[in-house]
């Protein structure tokens, strides 16, 4: 996020990853090979990745702009459904979008990015060779039992977000229930971008997948011009999966107004 009179919206990129804030998970077992795990849940992640391209959704964010005693004096708000257009092509159409009444703060591109693509942060296959991921132990999220990975990028490349923080992967079915985290990336000198710390939750909403249902930041942007208190939600709600429909023709069509042919017979 910028300052309107300056540049960014969201936590300040190029901090160092948080500790003291940042949950603890249980001690290791001596038992659990990380790498295995790693590849396991990367593989089942890129399997929900292409599911997930096949569902219909509502995304509702709500930003506000908070006063030094956390009242609200700004709010921006967007409600979208991803659809599928009668061609069965991935689209989105804008359902509620309120003028924004923020003051101090402007989404930029890397928001949106970060809305899209970190804040549900999913980790496939593909993308493990592009971060470090280092394995914490085991912790509960909401009563689940999970493993617990820190995740960082190995390097940057300009114009692209990344997710770090970390992660909890259901031990059973090896797929990420809960993040915790900040979207960080390269941005120009002099930037005043800033970017909020998050947890996005996950719900298992066909009994095969969990899905992104909730991401709540509540965090104080350190801008050049002074401290902004910032609260965030995103809700992902209705998950339909798409199923395309096809036409079938049997023939002409008849126009039962028509004038009839008089019947033949046979001699």
């Amino acid at each position: 996020m910028r300052r309107v009179v300056l540049t960014a919206l969201f936590a300040a990129a190029g901090l160092p990853v948080w500790a003291a804030d940042t949950p603890k998970p249980a001690t290791t077992t001596a038992t659990v090979n990380p790498d295995e795990i790693i590849q396991k849940f990367a593989a089942k992640e890129a399997e929900f990745a292409r599911a997930r391209e096949n569902y219909m959704y509502r995304q509702t964010v709500r930003i506000l702009e908070l006063d030094d005693g956390g009242n609200p004096r700004g709010k921006y708000e967007l409600t979208e459904d991803v659809i599928f257009s009668p061609d069965g092509k991935r689209t989105e159409k804008v359902v509620r979008a309120p003028v924004s009444t923020l003051r101090n703060l402007l989404l930029t591109p890397e928001d949106e990015q970060d809305l899209r693509n970190v804040q549900p942060f999913v980790l496939t296959t593909t993308e493990i060779p592009e971060y470090d991921i280092r394995y914490l132990g085991k912790q509960n999220a909401d009563e689940i039992p999970c493993y617990v990975f820190a995740v960082k990028p190995k390097k940057m490349v300009q114009g692209k977000r990344y997710f770090e923080g970390q992660i909890w992967v259901d031990d059973r079915d090896l797929q990420i229930v809960k993040t915790y985290g900040k979207g960080v990336g390269l941005l120009k000198r002099g930037s005043d971008n800033q970017f909020p710390k998050f947890e996005t939750y996950r719900e298992q909403v066909d009994g095969k997948y969990w899905f992104p249902t909730y991401t709540i930041a509540n965090d104080t942007l350190h801008f050049q011009t002074g401290p902004q208190k910032i609260k965030m939600t995103v809700k992902y709600e209705d998950y339909k999966r798409f199923e395309g429909k096809s036409t079938i023709k049997f023939g002409d069509v008849v126009d039962d107004n028509a004038p009839k042919a008089p019947d033949s017979k046979k001699k």
